[in-house]
């Protein structure tokens, strides 16, 4: 089975220049680590051959929600050589039940989402090609394009099935497809759960003094958030209500967790040094 897949969805930052963030005058400098990106390939295009159908079809998804599966045909014969290049089930087995029609494992792919998708839902389409059987026994091709509605708060790892979907093999209902939710790496996010952390570079002088500062927001936005605390190595700020959706639980959000990473000088004069100890020799 071939599958290509088309997405309709918000991304609401893809922002590749690595250069730091300006800080308006009356806030201090600081750093939103960048987390090291990873790139994923993309789903192949596919060949469509001279006799094909077009259908569409659309998910109504969960952590795993099947559709209906299609009736099977049982006067079909012939021999069926599958090209399907999709990963399949480890288990190899096929079930058989009353009807002595056999059920062969599901087909298994990842659909990639980035943090924004996930935070704020999107749609993304799928077009496949798979193998069907006509009454004579021969093999045609046939194109449907499938719709998945990405809901805010889905996880890595939810399931989406699509019963039906695959190649028809003679004396066996077609394939399941089902796609499994991988996520992309953010720049600036990583995410726990319905809880994000961000990793934010802030200069020693300012952590003993303290300041305000711009965290930046998975919606691209900024808020100011004031530092009275002394600002020590592995502190940490809790941001509510600005992590992901939580998807059993519609209107709440999990929390925004700040890590700060305090930077400190390379180089000190001696008269520096000098007052350093001095000034916390006295504190």
């Amino acid at each position: 089975m071939d599958v290509l897949l088309q997405i309709d969805g918000r991304d609401l930052r893809n922002n590749d220049d690595d250069s730091p963030m300006r800080i308006p005058s009356g806030c201090c400098l600081c750093r939103p680590r960048k987390l090291n990106g990873s790139s994923f390939p993309s789903m192949n295009s596919a060949s469509r051959n001279e006799s094909r159908k077009t259908n569409t079809t659309s998910s109504k998804s969960d952590d795993f929600m099947p559709t209906p599966p299609s009736p099977p045909s049982l006067n079909r014969s012939g021999h069926l050589n599958s090209r399907n290049a999709s990963h399949r089930s480890n288990n190899p087995i096929m079930y058989s039940n009353s009807s002595g029609m056999l059920k062969p494992p599901p087909i298994e792919k990842k659909l990639e989402c980035t943090l924004e998708d996930l935070c704020y839902g999107c749609k993304k389409k799928i077009m496949i090609t798979r193998d069907v059987l006509t009454d004579t026994g021969g093999i045609v091709q046939e194109e449907e394009m499938l719709t998945i509605n990405v809901q805010p708060g889905w996880k890595k790892g939810t399931k989406i099935k699509f019963e039906g979907k695959g190649n028809e093999r003679p004396g066996a209902y077609r394939e399941d497809i089902i796609f499994i939710i991988s996520e992309k790496r953010h720049q600036l996010f990583r995410r726990d759960g319905d809880d994000l952390e961000l990793s934010v570079e802030i200069p020693l002088v300012k952590a003993l003094t303290g300041c305000t500062i711009l965290v930046p927001l998975l919606d691209g936005e900024h808020m100011n958030l004031k530092l009275d605390n002394i600002i020590h190595p592995g502190y940490e700020k809790i941001i509510p209500d600005q992590g992901m959706p939580i998807s059993r639980e519609p209107g709440k959000r999990g929390n925004l967790k700040i890590k700060f990473l305090v930077e400190f000088p390379t180089h000190l004069t001696h008269d520096q040094r000098s007052e350093v100890v001095r000034i916390l020799h006295d504190s």
